[in-house]
């Protein structure tokens, strides 16, 4: 029986050709999108699922009040690890890390990675693979340290023995290689190329005591629970460690917290202390987004297909006299569904090997598609099964239930409800599609909007560069030479990027105005020409003076600080920080940082001359100079007195739009979307139109004779589509409006939006339907009104 099903439905498959080939490329687009989807989904829901003890690993942040608001850190202080393994049951294991990025070299070798200062027990929280050494002893001493498979590569080549070779960090210091481990895939939340024992961190730095103490947070610090502890009670007494360990005490004190290892990259967004999203909420649009272009797929699969049902109307009858049950009928339709779909897998299987390295451009990613693997294999089935049941099972129902004794007198078949089923189907297509156009219009302005408003400085023509080896000790002949090249406005260090809000503290008082000691205030330390490098206005007062000696207890101020500071003018005041008296000289404007999205990101800074511990160089390269040949004198410069060092950086203006990189992407995405939801909405409009056409090509015959112009009977033809085009305007504006109102209420600085989007998108779909519908409808009127009348 099944094989006669087969037979049937490749002949009819064949017989059909045209309505065939619009079912299996709308069918095929949509898995296709799918498959995509689907494919970035596993991979950010498979971060850090490479550690095998992901039930008992977590990530301890901060929360800490200041005024009122609980702000949440992923940094701690230097003994928490150490005080929560010993006082805390229920924790087995604990380590605190802090990142850097340094200079690894091997002779003339020498390469820029990011590595971590951890203590050991972090080598067995995440039960690191080594392929050389001992997980137990490869941190015991000092010296040592222990690489990734790709880095020992590209310091040593391919030789397999590397143990006890010497590596240099910075061209300074000299280590000891004691474990070489396996590489770790790219979907690990924090990432690193070389490990060495915690207590070298900050190399070279002198008096490092404030690392032991509670009054600093600097640390990533992680622990591993022990397999029966009860999270709840070791999450409370957590929460109570660093209150017990301060000397002062607040009605809300700081508090750290455990952070799952399964909610590090899709659920890190935090508000008053608690998560209320992250990446997850994209995981889940885009899902969405996947399910309504399948849906869309398998609704064009059923308008084709009952639009078609009267030419096997007769077919039903003949088959159901000789003795067919409705049950064989239904089995019979819903295998020649499932067929359609199978073929449209296999197109979209070529598909998405065609676009796939496209895809990964834009979601910068390196996803795999692999048929070996038997969840990408089963999932492939799974969407084509769903694929056919979902868009077969109406045609099916719906063909098998003509009466034979009717279309086999020729006294034709009632369409009923599946006209209207049909026109129901057309409107629910484009109005997706009339969404997705809204949505993507709209995404792109917000996206606009943030990215032009003014932060407050020249991030346009701002370089951005890692300090390294004698950047530091060398910065004056370096600066002069730079500004001597004729290209170059400025050279500045600076210890935190403009982007970022630097290091925050509290207990500042001061004169005048309102003087909370638990006021936020964000602080950094500069060199004296910071403010004209990276174009921050003086608005008050003086810069510091190249001498940073003879301003070592003086401070310069954000507006926003002055303001706190009273009415009156805040030059001259004093701030006091830790018994420490600073005079204000200066007042320079309010500028953006932190979130690039709100409206309160520019609160009080306070700014110290002092760039001993700058970790960031700003050059600022003069507007109407050639970026290529400053970039060349940088380097120049840099080769000279910093030698040995890679040349790395980057413009502020480029790392200022990274931070829409999610925007982006689900701005792009909507609009690939847009532009396939139109395609499959239009594929089966054209089918419609043009079986409409056909249905009544003796209607249109009669009228010509008749004297009916051609632009009549397209005006015809069109009119009960543009209708249904219309209908669906009216449901899509409201929808996308208020998908689009809810999106915007996450972002504080925003636009407001047009009702000209909304009218340009219904626009844009009844145009493209009416070019759809308009090459049948002229193509029927066109025709010879001899032929379609022949046999009347």
């Amino acid at each position: 029986m099944f094989k006669n099903y087969l037979k049937i439905a490749w002949r009819n498959l064949l017989k059909n050709k045209g309505y065939s080939a619009l079912n299996i490329f709308g069918l095929a687009i949509g898995i296709t999108c799918a498959c995509l989807i689907l494919l970035w989904v596993e991979d950010e829901v498979n971060y850090d699922s490479v550690f095998p003890k992901r039930d008992l690993v977590y990530y301890v942040p901060t929360n800490q009040t200041f005024e009122g608001e609980v702000y949440t850190y992923n940094v701690t202080p230097g003994p928490l690890a150490k005080d929560l393994k010993e006082e805390v049951p229920g924790i087995a294991k604990s380590a605190a890390t802090f990142g850097e990025k340094m200079l690894l070299t091997n002779g003339e070798t020498g390469i820029n990675r990011f590595g971590r200062y951890v203590q050991p027990d972090f080598l067995e929280i995440f039960s690191l693979n080594f392929l050389e050494g001992e997980l137990k002893t490869a941190l015991s001493r000092p010296d040592g340290i222990v690489l990734t498979q790709k880095t020992a590569i590209a310091l040593f080549g391919t030789d397999k023995n590397v143990l006890n070779k010497v590596v240099q960090l910075n061209s300074e210091f000299s280590f000891t290689v004691t474990g070489i481990i396996q590489d770790l895939p790219s979907t690990i939340t924090y990432k690193f190329d070389w490990l060495i024992p915690f207590q070298r961190f900050q190399l070279g730095q002198e008096n490092m005591a404030w690392a032991e103490q509670y009054g600093g947070n600097f640390a990533d610090t992680f622990v591993e629970l022990t397999p029966n502890s009860d999270f709840k009670t070791v999450d409370s007494k957590v929460r109570k460690m660093i209150a017990s360990k301060i000397e002062y005490a607040t009605e809300v004190p700081n508090e750290a917290f455990l952070h799952s290892i399964k909610d590090w990259h899709l659920r890190s967004e935090f508000e008053e202390g608690k998560i209320v999203g992250g990446r997850v909420t994209l995981v889940r649009s885009l899902t969405f987004i996947a399910l309504i272009i399948l849906l869309i797929a398998c609704i064009n699969f059923m308008n084709l297909s009952t639009a078609r049902s009267g030419k096997r109307a007769n077919e039903v009858g003949v088959r159901k006299v000789l003795g067919s049950s409705k049950k064989r009928l239904i089995g019979q339709f819903m295998t020649e569904a499932i067929i359609l779909a199978s073929i449209a897998a296999l197109l979209s299987i070529v598909l998405v090997m065609v676009l796939l390295p496209s895809f990964n451009s834009l979601v910068d990613k390196q996803i795999e598609f692999r048929l070996s693997s038997p969840m990408h294999l089963f999932s492939l089935l799974s969407i084509t099964l769903i694929c056919g049941l979902l868009a077969g099972w109406y045609p099916a129902l719906y063909l098998s239930s003509f009466r034979p004794a009717k279309v086999l007198k020729g006294a034709g078949y009632s369409e009923g409800n599946a006209n209207v089923i049909r026109k129901g189907l057309v409107v629910a297509q484009f109005s997706v599609s009339i969404v997705f156009i809204v949505c993507s219009t709209i995404i792109y302005q917000q996206i606009q909007h943030v990215s032009t408003r003014d932060v407050g400085y020249s991030k346009e023509t701002l370089l951005n560069l890692p300090v390294s080896g004698n950047m530091i000790e060398k910065f004056e002949p370096i600066k002069e030479e730079m500004i001597a090249s004729g290209l170059i406005h400025n050279v500045a260090l600076t210890n935190a990027n403009m982007l970022t809000g630097g290091f925050n503290g509290q207990g500042y008082r001061w004169q005048g105005g309102q003087n909370s000691e638990n006021v936020l205030v964000r602080y950094r330390f500069v060199s004296p020409n910071f403010f004209s490098t990276v174009g921050l206005n003086l608005l008050e007062g003086r810069s510091f003076n190249n001498n940073a000696m003879i301003d070592s207890t003086n401070v310069i101020i954000t507006q926003s600080f002055a303001k706190l500071m009273g009415e009156d003018s805040a030059i001259g005041k004093t701030i006091t920080d830790e018994n420490i008296n600073y005079n204000v000289v200066g007042i320079v404007n309010d500028y953006v940082y932190g979130d690039v999205y709100g409206n309160n990101n520019t609160g009080p800074v306070i700014f110290y001359s002092y760039s001993d511990n700058a970790n960031t160089m700003y050059i600022n390269i003069k507007p109407k100079s050639s970026k290529t040949d400053a970039l060349a004198a940088i380097e120049n410069v840099l080769k000279k007195y910093n030698p040995g060092f890679p040349f790395e950086y980057r413009f502020e203006d480029d790392l200022f739009n990274a931070r829409f990189r999610n925007e982006e992407l689900v701005g792009e995405l909507a609009k690939i979307f847009a532009v396939l939801a139109i395609i499959i909405s239009c594929l089966g409009l054209f089918g419609l139109a043009a079986y409409t056409a056909e249905q009544r090509k003796k209607e249109i015959g009669v009228r010509k004779v008749l004297g009916s112009s051609v632009s009549g009977i397209v005006k015809l033809l069109s009119k009960d589509f543009m209708g249904l085009v219309v209908i669906a305007l009216l449901i899509a504006i409201p929808l996308s409006w208020w998908f689009m109102r809810s999106w915007l209420e996450s972002f504080a600085y925003k636009i407001t939006m047009s009702p000209w989007v909304f009218l340009a998108a219904g626009i844009v779909a009844i145009g493209i339907a009416l070019l759809t519908v308009s090459f049948q409808a002229i193509k029927a009127a066109v025709a010879n009104p001899v032929k379609s009348l022949r046999t009347e």
